[in-house]
């Protein structure tokens, strides 16, 4: 596919898609004039025809298998700035933005040059709720007056400075991109966010969430259910868990630590007769053994400066 060239706009919007029929056209059509570069990762419903046939100003770059949502946005930040974009909007297929939001994120963010992300509200797609995992994350202490402002009338800051916000709708700075990289493929899908603002807060940038302005997050329908444990999906979050934690280069490396206390309670287990238990928690030594040099390669990388992974 021929390669189209993106103006100096001051921001592009990057959304990566994966059979995202049931919300490309209400997200596209929120963006405006905004240069917008789709990455689609191998969707097998009818994503790619529909965004050829009717969204033509749209630079569409699919991919030949599902790279994961980190990796495909690296694609995408990677075109932008090669088109010169000072800033890159990272869009969710399931999020819309609402009225200037955009405007407001850059305006803020020319200002303010230590916020490398700067994020709006999540709302239900009813808008008259926020969104259920982004109100968790505005509940940590960190966050400050966030809910007593709201519910008291109090008056707002320009600025809700936070240790993390979810990826649904960040706007990253050019000066943050090439100080600290793209998303880490350590992670597939999933813990990439949480260990980029790790790293953007390590090399010294901001994380803020706006007050009045606002994306619609349409995913209130979804129901998250946890894992049994010792399941597959229960070692797929202890993968993700370990990765998040021991891959945070602002705290220090302690999965030796972690390895020493599960072979000691591995043999315990067997010394007490608890075979299947103790094969269990073997299962999950083996896995923060296999992590254990890949989460050292990529401490060593994202401690230094660089566009990395881009």
């Amino acid at each position: 596919m021929e390669k189209k060239v993106i103006k100096a706009y001051p921001a592009t919007i990057i959304i990566v898609t994966y059979n995202a029929m049931p919300w490309i056209d209400k997200c596209l059509q929120s963006v405006g004039s905004c240069p917008v570069v789709v990455v689609d990762n191998a969707s097998t419903d009818q994503t790619l025809s529909h965004i050829q046939n009717n969204y033509a100003n749209v630079t569409l770059l699919p991919q030949s298998h599902n790279l994961g949502f980190g990796q495909a946005n690296n694609i995408g930040i990677r075109y932008a700035l090669d088109g010169v974009a000072e800033h890159v909007l990272l869009l969710n297929q399931d999020a819309y933005l609402v009225d200037d939001v955009l405007d407001n994120l850059i305006s803020f963010q020319k200002s303010n040059v230590e916020y490398g992300i700067l994020s709006p509200i999540h709302i239900t797609a009813n808008k008259q709720k926020l969104d259920k995992n982004f109100s968790n994350f505005m509940l940590r202490e960190k966050t400050g007056s966030f809910y007593s402002d709201y519910v008291l009338g109090n008056r707002k800051p320009a600025i809700y400075e936070v240790p993390f916000v979810n990826a649904a709708a960040w706007l990253i700075s050019r000066k943050c991109l090439e100080t600290v990289g793209g998303f880490d493929p350590l992670f597939f899908h999933y813990g990439e966010d949480d260990n980029y603002c790790q790293r953007v807060s390590y090399h010294g940038f901001k994380i803020g969430v706006i007050p009045n302005t606002y994306i619609i997050h349409d995913r209130a329908d979804r129901i998250y259910e946890k894992p049994e444990v010792f399941s597959e999906s229960y070692f797929n979050e202890i993968e993700k868990k370990y990765k998040v934690v021991y891959a945070n280069i602002n705290n220090e490396n302690k999965i030796d630590i972690k390895t020493r206390k599960l072979k000691i309670l591995v043999l315990k287990l067997q010394l007490n007769l608890k075979f299947r238990r103790a094969n269990q928690y073997w299962r999950e030594l083996n896995l923060i053994k296999s992590l254990k040099p890949k989460i050292e390669r990529s401490r060593a990388v994202n401690s230094k400066i660089g566009q990395h992974y881009l």
